[in-house]
């Protein structure tokens, strides 16, 4: 399934505990490089370059247009289906190791 048909898919599992939270709460495994009460950074599981890897916010917002006041440090790349969301649990991706290109990949 490509990523566009997956955005559409994901919208359907909004409210559902996701794989980002089944991570935070340590019930799906991940090579953890960082944890505070706040966030958690983890490798991805599917890297496009030699340096990839997520930034989750262990508070469970589903997308950037969700964001209330209080979460203004909060940052997403990927925001609803036409910005090919795919996992409704806001985090950012940190993709570095080599000559990027736009978009991104």
């Amino acid at each position: 399934m490509d990523e566009l048909h997956r955005a559409q898919k994901a919208k359907e599992e909004i409210g559902k505990p996701s794989v980002f939270s089944k991570i935070i709460k340590k019930e799906l495994p991940a090579d953890i490089l960082f944890e505070d009460d706040q966030c958690i950074a983890f490798h991805d599981i599917n890297p496009q370059a030699p340096s990839h890897f997520l930034v989750v916010s262990k508070k469970p917002i589903p997308m950037l247009d969700d964001v209330q006041e209080e979460d203004t440090k909060v940052l997403v790349i990927n925001n609803g289906e036409q910005g090919c969301q795919s996992v409704y649990h806001l985090h950012i991706h940190v993709v570095g190791g080599r000559q990027m290109e736009w978009p991104p990949g």
